[in-house]
């Protein structure tokens, strides 16, 4: 049985599953421990250090999918504050007094506008193509998880069986003593070709699982990428006409800023905001 992705998510006591199995391999077992030793050293690291890269996988990919999806909400709610500054400035009095303003107003107006639109444009493409296959990959994960609870269950029902068939080994060979190493013999060996499978399997798997996360998401972050810039690039061309617009003095930043702090302090000289 392969390990297959599944769409959708479930809570499924991921970490406590992991607390179990990290822990399955040091408790003691009230039958005893087999003298033979069933799996090797080098076997059983290689396994944990491929189940525990797969375990910084998960974290990894459930908190991408938690930070994208706080990115795309914040960037629409941005666009909205936008939208909603610009229209209060649009209702402004003064626009009824000063055509020029009016313009102005109205034409920051449409900006905000066209920029909303487009990044609603750009959190859609997100969603779809970097938001969604993240929830999906993180989807997997339970049923990874599971295979390996069968695994170490395996692993324990070997472990006891072994300890079962060394014990009427250990004794004196007699008629019923006999039959009964034959008949734990038996029932051992389907449990350890069981085990073995279980094992062979997860160790051909899990790396090429964990390597296979480049393949897959490669695609979504290149589709990321391609979203901001064609955002980007469309702001550009917004702010820029919103410029040519509303700049119709051609004044530079410090020159503004001159002009700024000049009415202020003139607003400073009234009387009614003099200090007493």
């Amino acid at each position: 049985m392969k390990i297959t992705t599944r769409p959708e998510t479930r809570n499924t006591g991921t970490q406590e599953l992991r607390s179990t199995v990290l822990n399955m391999s040091w408790i003691p077992f009230k039958i005893g421990q087999p003298k033979k030793q069933i799996v090797s050293k080098t076997v059983e690291r290689d396994f944990e250090r491929e189940y525990d890269k797969l375990q910084k996988l998960e974290d990894q990919t459930k908190k991408l999918h938690k930070d994208m999806k706080k990115s795309t909400e914040a960037d629409l709610a941005m666009s909205k504050a936008a939208v909603k500054i610009s229209a209060d400035l649009l209702s402004n009095p003064l626009c009824e007094q000063d055509q020029a303003f009016l313009d102005s107003m109205t034409a920051l107006d449409t900006a905000m506008k066209r920029m909303d639109s487009f990044n609603q444009e750009k959190v859609i493409q997100i969603q779809k193509t970097v938001i969604d296959p993240l929830k999906k990959y993180s989807g997997v994960f339970p049923s990874l998880n599971m295979a390996v609870k069968r695994r170490e269950q395996a692993l324990q029902d070997y472990k006891r069986l072994q300890s079962k068939v060394e014990k009427y080994e250990e004794k004196e060979k007699t008629g019923p003593v006999m039959v009964k190493l034959h008949q734990a013999r038996e029932e051992l060996r389907p449990v350890r070709d069981d085990f073995e499978a279980k094992n062979k399997q997860l160790l051909d798997e899990m790396p090429k699982f964990y390597y296979s996360r480049i393949d897959y998401f490669q695609p979504s972050f290149e589709a990321l990428i391609r979203a901001q810039v064609v955002y980007f690039t469309e702001m550009y061309n917004i702010f820029s006409e919103l410029t040519d617009q509303i700049d119709q003095a051609g004044l530079t930043d410090e020159q503004r800023e001159r002009e700024t702090e000049a009415k202020l302090s003139e607003l400073r000289a009234l009387s009614i905001v003099a200090d007493d």
